[in-house]
Parts: C-alpha cells; sequence; structure tokens
C-alpha cells in the first residue's frame, strides 16, 4: 500500500469512527439483532427439523452476513457517491493523491469494518448462547473473506450506477431487502424448502450463507458455493469498473 494510501485511509478512517449511525449499523446492530434472536427462548431450543442444532445457532452466520449487507450496502455507497457528486474525487485527480486511493481506503475500511463486527458476532454466540465456534477454521475464514469481497462489489456496483449520493442511498437500501432475505435474516437458509434453497444459494449471500454454514459444522464448502461467490464477485467488480465515474 502506498504512502498516499495510507494517509487517505488514516484520514478516512477518523471521519468513519465520527459517525455515529454508521457506527452501529456496521459494528453493533449485527450484534444487537442476533441478541435480540438468542433471548427467545423456543430459538435456544434444540430441534430435529434442523438436524439437532437450535435456530439460534443458525443465526450466527446470519448476523455475519447481515454486517456484510450493512457495510457493503448501506454504508459505503452514499460516501463514494458524495464524494463525486461533490467534486472531490474530480479535485484529487489533480493532485499525487489520486482518486484510486480513496476508493482503495473505503474499500479497505468497510472491508475491516465488515471483518471485526464478524468476529465480534461469532465471540458474541458463543459467549451468550453457547453456539460453536467454526470447526474448520481455515474454511471459514475463505468463506467469509470471499462473502466480504462480494458484498464489498455488491455496494461499487451500487456506486457506479448512482448519480447522486440520494440515488446511491435509495438504491443500496433498495438492494439490502432481497440481500436480506437471500442471506437468512427473516427465515434462515437451512430451514427454507429445499425448491427455494436452491434458488437462493444461486445469489451471492445465498452461497455464502451455505458455505459458512459448511465451515461452521467442520467440513469444507461445497465448491459450487465458492464458485458462485467468486463469480458474483468478479461479474460485480467487472460491472463496477465499467460504469464508475470519477466525475
Amino acid at each position: 500500500m502506498s504512502a498516499a494510501t495510507t494517509t487517505v485511509l488514516r484520514t478516512e478512517t477518523r471521519l468513519f469512527t465520527r459517525e455515529p449511525g454508521t457506527l452501529f449499523w456496521v459494528m453493533v446492530s449485527p450484534t444487537v439483532l442476533l441478541v435480540v434472536l438468542g433471548l427467545i427462548p423456543s430459538f435456544r431450543e434444540v430441534s430435529e427439523d434442523l438436524g439437532g442444532r437450535r435456530v439460534i445457532d443458525l443465526y450466527v452466520p446470519v448476523a455475519v452476513l447481515f454486517a456484510m449487507i450493512m457495510a457493503g450496502l448501506q454504508a459505503m455507497p452514499p460516501v463514494l457517491a458524495g464524494y463525486r457528486e461533490r467534486g472531490i474525487l474530480r479535485r484529487m485527480s489533480t493532485t499525487p493523491v489520486r482518486p484510486a486511493a480513496l476508493l482503495t481506503a473505503q474499500l479497505t475500511l468497510h472491508g475491516v469494518a465488515a471483518l471485526v463486527s464478524s468476529v465480534l458476532v461469532v465471540l458474541v454466540g458463543r459467549l451468550a448462547f453457547g453456539v460453536r465456534l467454526p470447526q474448520n477454521v481455515p474454511a471459514h475464514l475463505l468463506a467469509l473473506l470471499l462473502a466480504i469481497a462480494g458484498s464489498l462489489a455488491i455496494g461499487a456496483a451500487v456506486c457506479a450506477v448512482s448519480r447522486t449520493q440520494g440515488i446511491a442511498s435509495a438504491v443500496g437500501a433498495t438492494a439490502a431487502f432481497p440481500a436480506m432475505f437471500t442471506a437468512g435474516v427473516w427465515v434462515p437458509v437451512q430451514a427454507m424448502p429445499d425448491a427455494l434453497q436452491r434458488i437462493v444459494q444461486l445469489t451471492p449471500f445465498g452461497a455464502a450463507s451455505a458455505a459458512l454454514d459448511a465451515a461452521t459444522a467442520g467440513g469444507w464448502p461445497d465448491g459450487a458455493a465458492l464458485g458462485i461467490m467468486a463469480l458474483w464477485t468478479v461479474l460485480l467488480t467487472a460491472t463496477a469498473a465499467r460504469w464508475f465515474r470519477w466525475e
């Protein structure tokens, strides 16, 4: 990472920490969601329909994906679109600090925020509700990083097709609802009917849910799930690169 990018990253980090709304939705709300659901007695009971697991066990990876949705679709697009709308990216192009440094800093910042929030969710799930830690750590980390890359790619694509900050906020919020459904926020993917599961698992967050669930159980995610996540990331990144404008 260049010195310019590092400087921009430090500046953007300070700005990020001064936004209480963003901090709450990215860093706190996923854990709050898990705690609220964990306080429901029936969610802490073992269910044979779920293969001997509890509903709260399924919601740990869901809350992890919720953190990524908040970072990639809700937090990042309005920031980048706002910089472009106010002409900040255009002015940066005339300085030694190129606009790409700001884009790199934003992707890094929101990716790290999603990762930290995910770790917090896993730890609270373990300490508060006895949810077992991921049994296959390398596989879980791989699935986690692919999921973060996919969520940031979606956010970059949203920013690319949104001319203003307001439009980016609206498009990101609209895209967040189907993303939350496919991530299992309302109904865990594992509890969906088989036909719906197969459809949902073709989406970025549906595939991520399957991959995280497999790694948590101690196995390796299905190659199809990892492939779908990687494919979506490549396609969305290409879309963002094709349509993104600095001004």
